[in-house]
Parts: C-alpha cells; structure tokens; sequence
C-alpha cells in the first residue's frame, strides 16, 4: 500500500520514519498493556513526568492505572543478561495530565531504550539516535547534551554536601550563576571551587568551543573519568548528528533516578523540549536491577505546533464541474489532476471563505487551471 505522504500529519509520518531508523539500528518493538498496577507506579512517582494517574478498579478488585510512562514497564520487565544488551523500541500513548491544560491528556509517544552491559558504544549509539531522530522530523533543530558525572564531579572538587546537590542541581538547571555563587557563600565553599561551579554553569555551545574550556575545568578536578566518557561518545557521532549538537550543563534531571549522560531536543517554532533521555541507573537500582540503561522518548503530540504553523487550506486541490458535465469525464478530469497534486476535492461550488492550494475548472469535457496557490 503506497501511502500518500501529504495527507499525513507531522505526527504521523514521525512515527513511521522513527519505527523505521531504530528497526535498521537492530532496536526490537516492544509491547504492553495501556494499564498497570496502580501501586507499581506509586512506589516510583518520583520518576514520572506527571503526578497524575487516572485509576479504575478491575474487575478483582485490584487497582489499575492507565500507563503514565513506559520506561517504568519495560525495565520491570527486562532481564540482567551478563555481557548482553537489550535494545528495545516503542510506540506507545501514554496518560497523564497537560502542563497547558492541566487536564488529562493521551500523549503519542515513540522512544528507545537500551538495557544490559551498555557501553561508551552504547551511549554513543543511543545520542546518535536521538540526533538523528530530531533531523528525521526537522531540519532546523538542536540537541543539548549535558552529563551529571562531569556535574558531580566538579561538586566533589568544590566540596558541595550531598544533602545541598538537588539544590545546586536545580539552579544550575535554571543558570543561574548568580544564586549558585551566593549558595557557595553561604556554605563557606572555597574561592576556587566557586569559581569552578559558576564557570561550569555558564559554560555553553558547540562542542568545539565547550571541550578545550571543560578539560582547563578539569585540570583542578582529579575524577577525569566523566568529562573523558563525553569526548569518547562526541568523537564517535558522524558530523551531521554532531553539527546539531550543543553542551549545556543547564540540561539536568533527578539526580535521584538519572548519572551519566543526559540530553533534550528541541525542534524551531516548539516551545519546550520535544525530546528527552539519559542514562538512568540509578532508577535500575531502584527497581532491583544490576544492569545499566540510557534512553529517549520523543513527545509527538508536541508537533502539532509545526503543523499549525503551516498554511492552512480547506482543501488541497479543488475541480469545479458544472450540473450535466459527463460523469466520465469528471473522472477523467479526477485522475488527471491526481497525477499531480494527489488529493482532490469535486464539487459545484463552493461557500465563501473556502481556501485551496489549486483551482481546476471543468468545462464541456475539458480541465483548466484557474488558480494556484501553492
């Protein structure tokens, strides 16, 4: 079945581009039900997006919810396989409330994860897809990357306490160098390690020109072992994932569930992230499970922005025939007009106000073009 890709919205055809790259990658689809334990998401609510649940009490009894994530489900799932990496993907909708609306809200979702031993290869593999995945929906967009390691380990240098990191995590995430400065004073952090956490925060751009100023950082911090991971994952990306790159240490998640690399994309014309991942093994620990895990989702509902910014018309192509034309040479006309433009509204006439791309009039047997929009 050829499908016609005009008809399709941006939502729509991302899912099929995406289903399409992850499967070349070797990444498997994987399934489940729209509903869980309530209680299996209670005890990791801290993970979720949204604190809403909606719930509904089975037919035993039992309390069920309809899925507000799908990472949860598939590492309670997964299995540690020494030496073995699982590579799952998935295209599931998710339940949970709208920050807009603050209503509930079915949400498309498509993302990625890769489960086991992972490696640098891994990680690097994982970023590339996500890159990739942003470009397979648009051209003009950017992936900020950052990694909780470097983070920490300039915390470590700087002798932040483990109980004020959440805290430094946060304003960090905001960029707010000005407050981080002023929470180092309050602490009595040294001069240097001030300074090393403020030009940590403010350190922003293209990998080029963030790189040479993260390893002057590092010369004070002995744990190197982050900042070399990140340059080991950035050299194995081809140059057009890397070109869309960017490092931002305001790029931060719950240190509680994520270490390691993290990342969000962003696409032009979309307020927000439409993209968002990062390895959590944090929140495997948690879930009593040995093996590490980075992934991504992309939140597809986000994409009807772009497609309310296109232009709008009632209708792509329109023929207009007059009453006692030939049945068959209105079809004629139909099927010579397909050829080009694909989609094609008949009718007699049309109300005011009713927009097109092309207008196609019918007159004694014969097709003109009398306007053309596009």
């Amino acid at each position: 079945m050829i499908i016609n890709d005009n008809i399709l919205k941006y939502g729509e055809k991302a899912v099929f581009s995406l289903r399409e790259l992850y499967s070349r990658y070797g990444y498997a689809p994987y399934k489940m039900s729209k509903f869980e334990e309530y209680d299996f998401y209670v005890k990791n609510k801290d993970f979720l997006i949204s604190d809403g649940v909606i719930t509904f009490t089975d037919t035993n009894g039992r309390l069920k919810a309809l899925k507000p994530d799908v990472t949860l489900s598939i590492i309670k799932n997964s299995k540690d396989i020494p030496g073995f990496v699982q590579k799952l993907y998935y295209d599931e909708n998710v339940y949970r409330v709208s920050e807009s609306s603050h209503r509930f809200k079915e949400v498309m979702q498509v993302g990625l994860e890769c489960i086991g031993d992972i490696d640098n290869y891994c990680r690097g593999e994982v970023v590339s897809l996500a890159a990739k995945s942003l470009l397979s929906i648009d051209k003009d967009v950017v992936l900020d990357i950052s990694h909780l390691g470097i983070i920490n380990a300039v915390f470590d240098k700087a002798a932040v306490p483990d109980d004020k990191r959440g805290y430094f995590i946060s304003l960090m995430g905001e960029k707010n160098a000005h407050q981080l400065v002023d929470a180092c004073k309050s602490l009595s952090i040294s001069a240097e390690g001030t300074l090393l956490i403020e030009k940590l925060c403010r350190t922003y751009g293209k990998p080029e020109k963030v790189l040479p100023i993260l390893h002057e950082i590092f010369e004070q911090v002995p744990d190197r072992s982050s900042l070399e991971a990140l340059c080991e994952i950035l050299q194995s990306l081809d140059d057009t994932d890397r070109d869309i790159i960017n490092i931002d240490f305001s790029v931060v998640s719950d240190i509680k569930y994520y270490n390691g690399i993290v990342f969000k994309g962003f696409i032009n014309g979309i307020p927000g992230s439409v993209l968002s991942g990062g390895q959590y093994d944090s929140l495997m620990t948690k879930m009593n499970k040995k093996s590490s895990a980075i992934g991504f989702a992309v939140y597809l509902d986000l994409l009807d922005r772009l497609e309310n910014n296109k232009i709008k018309y009632d209708a792509e192509t329109v023929l207009l025939y007059k009453s006692g034309e030939n049945v068959c040479d209105i079809k004629r006309a139909i099927s010579k007009i397909s050829e080009k433009s694909g989609s094609v509204t008949v009718q007699r006439s049309l109300p005011d106000g009713f927009t097109y791309k092309a207008l196609y009039v019918l007159e004694e047997g014969e097709v003109k073009l009398v306007e053309n929009n596009a």
